[in-house]
């Protein structure tokens, strides 16, 4: 049976006889590297390990269960019933335990990230109940030229993710010579985040790969983003994706929607700033959750900023959206849940080029778990409906960076140079990775994603050391200025459940299982492939359901 774990999964596959499963990738968001003394900003999202879940499984719980949900909430923030807009710190782990929640009509209520940028999770004792808002939505990047405001001070500056999701790309610098290397926007972060724009003109795709090439593509979640063949640019048989989709349906685990990327700058002004990715709530109450038809969720990516004025240079692309996940005895009421994708701006004061395109942000997702659902409102992307599952998933293998060039990495990053090289450092340093039950004899592939300009990849040598300890390292020449760095590990399980998954593959033989550690996150994807190539995204629990071991 194969085990895939990427950049979102991992994946059990069966024969009569265990059998070596592929590959499990876990995947992380590093660092911030500035590669100057001084101290400059960057969005980059803060590093939390990735972890992957392979636990024991017992076939007695294959059933639904119908007993009432158990949120976990030990009640110690009280009640949640603001009477005025409020913006919430998130503790270290992003878990607040609350005895009920009420959030009255006309109230909104935002969460600030914290050091880890984990997603928000509200656990509660009792009912839930949405009249007003609750907002995890990323903010705009900031606009070009003299397109907006005006305030050139803040152009290029890329939008900013919701809790748990990852920011846009930067817009390229301005440039008197148009010189490659400094009108170059910057790719999106998170793990379907989107192409910078680059100083290629449009409309060859034969030449330039894309159509689109100065705009950067929009981010990834929900559905890939590929080349734009509606109006015929492109052909069809020669479809090029420029950045993959990730995640599953059932949102373990639970993350954030990734950024597009910045456009290239101009002669005067920079490009405009990518779209972030809307952020990531669960909500998971022992009671019910009533969402009444004047409350909403939202988790929606935000837009490209845009561009105008003489020599001004090009906008970004749409951040994608974010995830929503509800989790509850009962789901009720008819009021809105969003994950929508942002939307690129062609230089007016309208979002243009939404939904399905190169420059715009993929849909996130939206999942509704509960013994008995009579939800009615409107929602985009339509939910996911299933039987409650586990909240958490426990006891899954880590992925780290521990070390740059000798300077240890920060156990809490603050996304701000948290470690710095001299400008005249231009020999390869050294980055080390360190695992945690992660079988050895397996790789890493970092990526190192700079401000401005195109990604550098790198793969180590085999892991060393012990499954439950183990280490490896890769040799990278870093690029000046601020750099973000992600990590991916692929290993080799023995297991054989294949033939116990098909029940949740419409009695199809699986053939290969593919689990996902994400950036920053601490739950799981499952993805279900049979011998046919069919997939089905079911909840990470499925394999603790069907007998798999870690």
């Amino acid at each position: 049976m194969k085990i895939e774990f990427a950049m979102p999964t991992l994946t059990p596959s069966h024969t009569e006889r265990a059998s070596a499963m592929d590959f499990f990738r876990s995947s992380i968001m590093s660092h911030t590297v500035n590669h100057t003394m001084s101290q400059v900003m960057n969005h980059a999202i803060p590093f939390h390990p990735a972890r992957a879940m392979l636990a024991a499984l017992c076939f007695c719980a294959v059933a639904p269960v119908m007993a009432a949900v158990d949120s976990g909430s030990t009640g110690a923030d009280g009640a949640l019933n603001p009477s005025v807009n409020t913006e919430i710190q998130l503790p270290p782990s992003g878990i607040l335990h609350y005895t009920s929640i009420n959030i009255p009509a006309g109230v909104t209520v935002r969460f600030k990230k914290n050091v880890l940028n984990t997603p928000v999770y509200l656990l509660v004792q009792g009912n839930v109940t949405i009249a007003g808002q609750i907002n995890v939505s990323a903010i705009d990047a900031k606009s070009s030229g003299t397109h907006g405001d005006g305030n050139t001070a803040d152009d290029g500056m890329p939008g900013i993710a919701g809790p748990g999701g990852f920011d846009g790309g930067r817009g390229g610098r301005p440039d008197q010579a148009n010189t490659p290397a400094i009108i170059r926007g910057g790719a999106g972060l998170g793990p379907g985040g989107g192409l910078g724009g680059t100083e290629q003109a449009d409309g060859n795709c034969a030449t330039n790969g894309r159509y689109y090439p100065r705009f950067g593509s929009g981010g990834a979640y929900a559905v890939r983003v590929a080349g734009h063949y509606s109006e015929g640019h492109c052909p069809s048989n020669t479809q090029l994706v420029f950045a993959a989709a990730y995640g599953s349906s059932s949102l373990q685990p639970l993350i954030g929607g990734s950024g597009g990327g910045g456009g290239k700058g101009g002669t005067n002004f920079s490009g405009a700033g990518g779209g972030a990715g809307g952020g990531a709530i669960l909500i998971a109450a022992s009671g019910t959750i009533n969402l009444t038809n004047t409350g909403s969720i939202v988790a929606n990516g935000s837009h490209a900023g845009g561009f105008s004025g003489t020599g001004a240079g090009v906008n970004g692309s749409g951040g994608s959206g974010g995830a929503i996940r509800l989790l509850a005895s009962n789901v009720t009421g008819a009021g809105t849940l969003h994950a929508k994708g942002g939307c690129e701006y062609s230089g007016g004061n309208t979002p243009t080029n939404c939904g399905l395109h190169e420059l715009a942000g993929s849909p996130g997702r939206i999942t509704v778990e509960a013994e008995n659902i009579t939800y009615s409102g409107t929602n985009s992307p339509t939910y996911v409906a299933s039987r409650p599952q586990v909240v958490f998933v426990n006891n899954i293998p880590s992925l780290r960076i521990a070390s740059i060039g000798g300077t240890a990495v920060p156990a809490t990053p603050t996304g701000l140079a948290d470690v710095s090289f001299p400008a005249s450092q231009t020999a390869p340093v050294s980055v080390v990775f360190e695992t945690t039950n992660v079988p050895t004899g397996n790789t890493v592939t970092l990526r190192v994603v700079p401000a401005y300009g195109t990604y550098i990849q790198a793969i180590s040598p085999a892991i060393t050391g012990s499954n439950s300890s183990g280490t490896t390292s890769v040799s990278v020449t870093l690029p000046q200025g601020p750099s973000t760095l992600q990590a991916v590990t692929s290993y080799t399980l023995t297991v054989a459940m294949g033939d116990n998954l098909s029940r949740f593959a419409q009695n199809e033989r699986v053939e290969k299982v593919e689990l996902s550690a994400a950036l920053g996150q601490t739950n799981q994807t499952v993805r279900l492939i049979t011998v046919s190539g069919k997939q089905y995204d079911v909840p990470a629990s499925i394999l603790q359901i069907a007998g798999g071991n870690g």
